[in-house]
């Protein structure tokens, strides 16, 4: 009952075309922003999808002079946000940072049933890239990437990895990993970047790679060994670790990366001057360096090539999911 009654209220002053998409008048997308905004992100507070969300809501807020809102949405494998943006009113209104892990990775591993980016969201600007940085337990005896593949290779199975969950950079990166190295870890998938930092940082998880910013104190500090980046070159946040090229291991990448999404039949002049707007605060020096200060790199896209980038990583993952043989947890 509650599907139809959002359905319904998307329909509240538009109409629908022969191909199923809802028109705005142009009225309606001049007048936009009427209230606040909200940036629903799939995930927990501390995350990087989480701090992209926060690093843009302060100046997107100024730009459209009204209250831009983080809605934090965890839960379902990601679903639960999406589905909050798939079934919003699509005028602009109820937007999503998406990270890739969901936005492509899960529909990767699930099918394309319940969600598809392609059919369900229409890209707006990518916000940041962020690449995986592998790392250790201090537990664990080697200080690089190939001590650590031989280490592993001597224990198969006997090594836990963590995940956010399955079709997430960090699931999909290492299975990517494993096909390359031939190495047996086992999968530990959590809810959530808090829950799974616990158990990292006690030693219960012996191997994870994820993006710079929640790493980066501990990885400084000791509490974790870094052992390479999964990124054609080395991050400005953690400058002595080495790239997985570096380590041993060329050819090795995994770079995660969070972008705005609006409903699929958004108007195309409200995606275009969200688009703008994201182009213009990306610009900004100060943004940019406190970005780069916790690990993040801006990374602005149009929606084109960001539908470009949306295309390439499904089927990238969609090969490694059949090759793998990879199902849902």
């Amino acid at each position: 009952m509650q599907q139809g009654k959002t359905g319904r209220r998307g329909l509240i002053g538009g109409t629908i075309t022969g191909a199923g998409l809802l028109i705005v008048s142009p009225l309606q997308a001049a007048d936009f922003p009427s209230r606040p905004v909200t940036l629903i992100v799939s995930g927990p507070a501390g995350g990087t999808t989480d701090y992209t969300a926060r690093l843009i809501a302060q100046p997107l807020s100024e730009r459209l002079g009204v209250p831009v809102v983080v809605e934090n949405r965890a839960g379902g494998n990601g679903m639960i946000a999406l589905q909050a943006v798939i079934r919003a009113r699509p005028d602009g209104h109820t937007l999503l940072i998406g990270y890739s892990g969901t936005v492509t990775g899960k529909p990767a591993v699930e099918g394309y049933g319940d969600f598809d980016p392609r059919r369900d969201l229409a890209s707006v600007s990518l916000i940041l890239q962020a690449p995986q940085v592998m790392m250790v337990h201090p537990t664990i005896p080697v200080h690089s990437l190939s001590e650590f593949i031989s280490y592993a290779h001597a224990r198969p199975g006997q090594l836990n990895y963590a995940s956010s969950g399955a079709g997430s950079l960090q699931h999909l990166g290492t299975e990517l990993l494993k096909q390359r190295t031939g190495i047996d870890l086992t999968h530990v998938p959590y809810r959530g970047t808090g829950e799974t930092m616990n158990d990292v940082l006690a030693g219960r998880i012996q191997f994870y790679m994820t993006t710079p910013p929640p790493v980066a104190v501990p990885i400084r500090d000791g509490r974790l060994r870094a052992l390479a980046m999964a990124a054609a070159e080395r991050h400005p946040a953690l400058p002595d670790v080495p790239t997985a090229a570096e380590a041993g291991l060329p050819g090795y990448t995994a770079e995660s990366w969070f972008g705005l999404f609006a409903p699929k039949a958004a108007p195309r002049p409200i995606v275009k001057r969200l688009a703008g707007e994201c182009r213009d605060i990306l610009a900004d020096e100060r943004l940019r360096q406190r970005a780069l200060q916790a690990g993040g790199l801006v990374s602005p896209e149009d929606p084109s090539t960001l539908d470009r980038r949306v295309e390439t990583e499904l089927a990238m993952w969609t090969k490694l999911v059949r090759e793998v043989g990879i199902r849902p947890d």
